[in-house]
């Protein structure tokens, strides 16, 4: 049970993720504003997670004081990369796009991240290294699987409904998975530009953490910051004030369904998971987005996904997963060459401690 359980789990968050996404990408489609509906889903997350986060850490006691100025500075940096931004380009390129794509791009952060760390010179490559060359080599298969999905579409997979889905006829009408491919490109980079903003906020959600361990603190003081930052936003890109007002009570369902399941739900499982698998266990599971994408364009859906789409996102799959290997074997490496460092300081010691205990005797 202690590893089904956490697979079962993760598995079940990504399919749950996917089936948001065409949600999501269906209110949009239906004349919902995505800085509207980002403004939302973060209010409601919000204000339930700084509660929970309260209650999350009652029994930890830390000296540290979170208002402080540097790390104020980082939380309200952490809701401009982590919230405000990503978030209303990922959701703007939604709307432009597709699932399939949002997968595609998804799998790009941690070859964005990678990068970034190279130009901030956190990272140095060493290329006699099995695990720099995978790195490397992941990061250009993912780039290329990026360029693939949004420069040849192709065919469309299936182009009528198949028999099973004929008692669900209705289905497409309510819900939305494709987008006609004008704005293609341009949802594409407004994704990419999203996980390239998560990848930053990652960055200095790392050094926040060093200076102040209470996770779920953090992340519900910057939730809010990023809420108020996204509705100072959203003033200047939605000026309509009916654009305010929900239309339909699913939109109202599935922004109160999207702001639990990600501010309290995933990043729990995401974050038990983690302590329980370690910190690669996790990004594992991006991928399988791609699988559930598929699946649920292909059932229930007709002209929804086409060939380059498809093929594009497993390469950069590929990618993806050569990318993770060299992170993870990078990260084995620094292990043994702790172990070894902590063997010669023994050894080194051993003789000093030896003489130490004969001239007590004598």
């Amino acid at each position: 049970m202690r590893e089904v359980a956490p697979f079962t789990v993760m598995v079940i968050m990504e399919a749950c993720t996917i089936a948001l996404t065409i949600l999501a990408k269906t209110a949009l489609t239906g004349g919902l504003s995505p800085f509207v509906f980002v403004v939302y889903t973060n209010v409601i997350g919000s204000s339930l997670l700084l509660p929970f986060s309260f209650l999350y850490h009652r029994r930890e006691s830390t000296q540290q004081s979170l208002f402080t100025f540097p790390l104020l500075l980082r939380i309200f940096f952490l809701g401009l990369t982590g919230i405000a931004v990503s978030q209303n380009l990922a959701f703007l390129g939604l709307s432009y796009s597709s699932p399939i794509v949002v997968c595609a791009t998804g799998l790009l952060l941690p070859c964005l991240s990678f990068l970034l760390s190279i130009i901030l010179r956190t990272t140095k490559l060493d290329w006699r290294r099995s695990s720099s060359q995978a790195k490397m080599m992941g990061t250009l298969i993912s780039l290329a699987g990026f360029i693939f999905v949004e420069l040849y579409r192709g065919p469309f997979i299936r182009t009528s409904p198949i028999s099973l889905a004929r008692p669900l006829q209705a289905l497409p009408k309510l819900l939305v998975f494709y987008s006609t491919p004008n704005r293609w490109v341009l949802g594409g980079i407004l994704l990419a530009a999203a996980n390239l903003s998560v990848s930053i906020w990652n960055t200095i959600q790392m050094g926040t953490v060093k200076h102040y361990p209470q996770v779920m603190k953090v992340a519900s003081f910057y939730s809010l910051v990023g809420t108020i930052q996204c509705f100072v936003f959203s003033l200047f890109m939605e000026r309509d004030l009916d654009a305010w007002k929900l239309k339909h009570n699913r939109d109202l369902l599935l922004i109160v369904v999207t702001g639990i399941f990600g501010s309290i739900i995933r990043s729990n499982v995401h974050l038990a998971c983690t302590r329980m698998k370690g910190p690669f266990y996790v990004p594992m599971f991006k991928p399988f987005g791609i699988l559930f994408a598929t699946i649920f364009g292909t059932s229930f859906f007709t002209n929804s996904l086409q060939y380059g789409s498809v093929i594009g996102t497993m390469i950069a799959g590929t990618g993806y997963y050569a990318l993770m290997w060299g992170q993870i074997r990078e990260a084995e490496l620094r292990k043994e060459l702790d172990v070894e460092k902590m063997g010669d300081i023994t050894d080194l010691n051993a003789p000093l401690l030896q003489e130490e205990e004969e001239d007590a005797k004598v």
